[in-house]
């Protein structure tokens, strides 16, 4: 795959991760006040008050974090393997445009 086309698809993984992070943070960020502020946490988005395992919802928060940054991690890392390639080095003398030298 060509170099530049790395760096892309970098970007697009390390924003696939921003978005998961948000995405996980907007989902746990009452119960985890719940959580520091009360023994007991209940979720609301039936409705109604339903009694849920504080430590399972944070679980399933670590879980979201750990995913948000594996990818931005990845990406971070497709980046830089993207950069670090060999841009112009390459390329075949039949395949370069521009003034011929010889």
């Amino acid at each position: 795959m060509s170099d530049i086309r790395l760096v892309m698809v970098g970007s697009v993984i390390i924003f696939a991760g921003f978005y998961v992070a948000s995405v996980g943070s907007s989902q746990y960020q009452q119960m985890a006040m719940q959580a520091t502020q009360f023994d007991d946490c209940y979720d609301y988005s039936t409705g109604a008050a339903v009694h849920v395992s504080c430590t399972q919802v944070e679980h399933d928060a670590l879980l979201y974090l750990a995913l948000a940054l594996s990818l931005m991690g990845g990406g971070g890392y497709i980046i830089f393997r993207g950069i670090k390639g060999r841009w112009d080095q390459n390329v075949k003398s039949d395949e370069m445009l521009g003034p011929k030298s010889g």
